[in-house]
């Protein structure tokens, strides 16, 4: 028998206990077509594996099928973060948890899954009432003190896409060893140990009231209301990608003080299809095109729009020549780390206990920016769930002000755990209005950042190696890296190398330990002349990330075009010595 006729076989049998009353009767009518369909194809793809469910939970292709995003994969994963749950808190009474979705197809279903599975486990479930962000959602764990949340969604994934977000009692995705245990928990339960029947009693459906509290805390970001006062009728065109973000981003810039708020119509529309984009990733330009149309008929100042759960956002600005210019998720994070660093000092909000943090592949000016004025920044592992661990180790003792990533995400404030797009265009918004108030636009701005402080000019590279081959090939190129790293990069010496999985590194032949709470699979290379490259094999997809942060030289704001051309030829330069 060969290696084919074994897979299918294997499929089949696990297809086949799906056809059990177990199941309900669509679940079973689709996975019959599957088993009758001469082409396999769709049955291996659907029952090869199971789903994982990894430390950020579970994202997968909706449908039937142990490898798919379905009500039984959601519901022994909700059995087992339910078991988990009542291992961690033995003793405690009033569990309770927090459950919110977004606006993807069967997001509501999977929602009141696991809300029926928690409460038929004795835990009481605060349940939104409708689609909400994911920061609202970390808000009201941390709001009602519950133990854990669950949010249903798949971020910025294409429409096929559904998924599981985890959350534990201090409103951030967990991290060790929770992780780890409500895995295992997961891994041990099967189909016939799920409690599907609720007990309604347990089920309290929440919505407005912590709306009004999120806005208030979101209002907690403002840093300076006399400009947005003066700025007040800044023009602002937004667009929530038929997601979360719809009804509280709007509102929140309102209760900011800004007047002149414009959506995109056609993009307010609840719609798991997005049927306006090609995917809903506000880091795609095309999914900005119907934003700037409008900006263009309006001549707004800015368009910023956030992805369908409304924790990540983009922004597009007027290059002098007034053409739109969609900012990277480096020069978000830099702008509003500037700023909130700038105006808080200006204003006297520095008290001399805050700190800011960003990921280690995020670029390093924000740290330029926190040391020049005097604050202490901290770099972390890429994911929010690392910058949530940072401002829970000092609450109370040091300040949070800021922190982001380059994968266009932030959190101005701390009464979240994970990224927050309502605050961050809020707090956007009050940037283009002291920058309209000085003159300036946003792009005249980030020129000046780069004057002030050096430019420099990021790039990220992603190498698709699919299948089992291609993750055996992006475990041997990370060997390769770590057993004969390069010695000179773009023209310029290697001079520290960074290896997180074994926690040393090497400067200028000197080697000493890092200091990080965890190992990682990221190696990082700098050099003489300032450039920094980090490489890392993707926790979701089947990639090798390679971010490339080059620093040039511009004398003035007239050579920015010039610098962004030489540090592309850098950029390709070192890309050639990588063999990419």
């Amino acid at each position: 028998m060969s290696d084919q006729e074994k897979l299918v076989q294997q499929c089949t049998a696990t297809a086949q206990q799906w056809l059990t009353p177990a199941f309900d009767e669509q679940t079973r009518a689709e996975v019959k077509a599957m088993l009758d369909n001469e082409d396999k194809t769709a049955l291996i793809d659907a029952f090869y594996r199971n789903l994982e469910f990894g430390t950020g939970g579970l994202r997968g292709i909706m449908g039937a099928g142990t490898n798919r995003m379905n009500r039984y994969i959601v519901g022994m994963a909700t059995q087992g973060f339910a078991n988990y749950i009542r291992k961690a808190f033995a003793g405690k009474e009033n569990l309770a948890v927090v459950v919110g979705h977004d606006c993807r197809n069967n997001s509501r279903l999977f929602a009141e899954t696991c809300a029926d599975i928690f409460s038929a486990n004795g835990i009481k479930v605060y349940l939104f009432e409708s689609l909400r962000p994911t920061p609202e959602i970390s808000f009201a764990i941390r709001q009602l003190g519950a133990q854990a949340g669950v949010n249903i969604t798949a971020s910025h994934n294409p429409k096929e896409y559904n998924g599981y977000k985890a959350y534990w009692d201090d409103g951030a995705q967990v991290l060790s060893p929770h992780d780890t245990g409500i895995i295992d928990e997961v891994n041990n339960v099967t189909i016939d140990q799920v409690k599907f029947t609720p007990n309604k009693d347990l089920i309290q459906i929440i919505g407005g009231e912590m709306d009004i509290d999120y806005l208030a805390a979101v209002h907690e970001a403002l840093i300076d209301q006399d400009v947005i006062n003066r700025q007040k009728d800044l023009c602002i065109v937004y667009s929530p990608l038929h997601g979360t973000g719809r009804v509280i981003i709007p509102a929140a810039l309102r209760t900011w003080g800004f007047q002149n708020i414009n959506v995109v119509a056609e993009q307010m529309v609840i719609d798991g299809n997005f049927p306006t984009v090609v995917s809903p990733n506000p880091e795609n330009a095309e999914a900005m095109t119907l934003g700037m149309k409008l900006g263009d008929k309006l001549n707004a100042d800015l368009v910023l729009a956030s992805d369908p759960d409304a924790d990540r956002l983009a922004v597009v600005c007027r290059d002098p020549k007034g053409h739109w210019c969609i900012l990277n998720g480096n020069q978000t994070a830099l702008m509003l780390s500037y700023y909130i660093l700038e105006n808080k000092k200006k204003l006297g909000q520095l008290k001399g206990n805050e700190f800011m943090v960003k990921t280690i592949v995020t670029t390093e000016t924000i740290a330029d920016i926190a040391r020049r004025n005097g604050v202490e920044i901290r770099d972390v592992y890429t994911g929010f769930k690392w910058i949530a661990r940072e401002i829970k180790l000092d609450e109370g003792v040091k300040k949070y002000i800021g922190g982001g990533e380059e994968s266009f995400g932030y959190l101005p404030f701390d009464k979240v755990r994970d990224k927050d797009s309502p605050a961050s265009i809020c707090l956007l918004c009050e940037i283009a209005a002291w920058a309209k108030d000085n003159g300036m636009t946003l792009y005249d701005l980030m020129l000046k950042i780069y004057l002030d402080y050096g430019f420099a000019y990021q790039n990220a590279i992603s190498v698709t190696k699919p299948g089992k081959s291609g993750a055996d090939e992006i475990k041997q190129m990370m060997a390769d890296f770590r057993q004969t790293p390069p010695t000179s990069l773009g023209g310029s010496p290697v001079v520290t190398v960074k290896d997180y999985q074994t926690l040393r590194q090497t400067v200028n032949g000197a080697e000493s330990p890092l200091n990080m709470p965890a190992t990682g699979d990221v190696l990082q290379w700098f050099t003489a002349d300032g450039t920094k490259i980090s490489v890392r094999p993707s926790g979701t997809e089947p990639k090798i990330k390679f971010y490339v942060e080059v620093k040039g030289d511009m004398p003035t704001a007239a050579d920015y075009d010039k610098a962004v051309a030489e540090a592309q030829t850098k950029v390709n330069a070192i890309k050639a010595d990588l063999g990419l």
